[in-house]
């Protein structure tokens, strides 16, 4: 178990190249975080549903790369076990967030009360990882359409803000439609990071963005910035 000062939030985008042969080198440093061989990973899936065989998968990913370990701490649906759930994040080494749908992801936290708890374990030095909504669920905040259909009726919603920033992961494809639109909705001067598939953006701790920045790994982290009402691109972050 793993305590101390706050560590620098991985956020991983995940597909290309995350299944080498000798395990993913970004899970890779994210896991050497938890300071310790082969360290326990405590899985939140609530933006899956805590689906079985997808956390197979992940777990297997993982444990390639050099994870431990991999517990799930039963946060969603019917299976929800918040006391249990406690049990397995505060022994674990690192906590993993996992993809699927961000919104889900959120209220299932919410159902049963675990946002703060995350929070005071990050708070606590205990590290943190995601991969794809997983990451984004650690951002500052996402966007949802009350109606699909309705570009109008596009709101924000908070996320758990254990890295202090708004990004997006593997929508290069798209032109980082979802994060633009967020960004639209965000107060002039937002800067918003698109997390390229394969790449991750590695963020330190609350309050030390200005002295330390931000550090892409893997590939391209995109940037863009809401500026006099309209959301323009900046020059993107390259590993290095």
């Amino acid at each position: 178990m793993n305590r101390g000062k706050q560590k620098p939030v991985h956020l991983i985008a995940g597909g290309r190249g995350s299944r080498g042969k000798g395990g993913d080198p970004l899970m890779a440093a994210a896991l050497r975080l938890a300071g310790v061989e082969r360290p326990s990973v405590a899985y939140i899936g609530t933006a899956s549903g805590d689906n079985t065989a997808f956390r197979a998968m992940i777990g297997g990913f993982m444990k390639t790369a050099g994870a431990g370990p991999v517990r799930l701490a039963p946060l969603a649906g019917r299976r929800a076990d918040p006391d249990a759930a406690r049990k397995v994040l505060e022994s674990a080494d690192i906590v993993f967030v996992s993809g699927g749908d961000v919104e889900e992801g959120m209220r299932g936290l919410a159902d049963v009360g675990m946002a703060d708890f995350l929070r005071n374990l990050y708070a606590d030095g205990v590290p943190f990882f995601g991969v794809s909504a997983g990451s984004i669920m650690m951002a500052r905040s996402w966007v949802r359409w009350a109606d699909p259909k309705d570009d109008a009726s596009a709101e924000i919603f908070p996320c758990l803000a254990l890295a202090p920033v708004l990004c997006d992961t593997h929508g290069e494809a798209e032109g980082w439609v979802e994060l633009q639109a967020l960004l639209s909705l965000s107060p002039e001067g937002t800067i918003g990071y698109g997390i390229r598939s394969g790449a991750a953006l590695i963020c330190p701790v609350d309050g030390s963005l200005q002295k330390n920045g931000l550090t892409a790994s893997g590939g391209i982290v995109d940037r863009y910035e809401k500026r006099n009402g309209a959301v323009v691109e900046l020059d993107g972050l390259a590993p290095g």
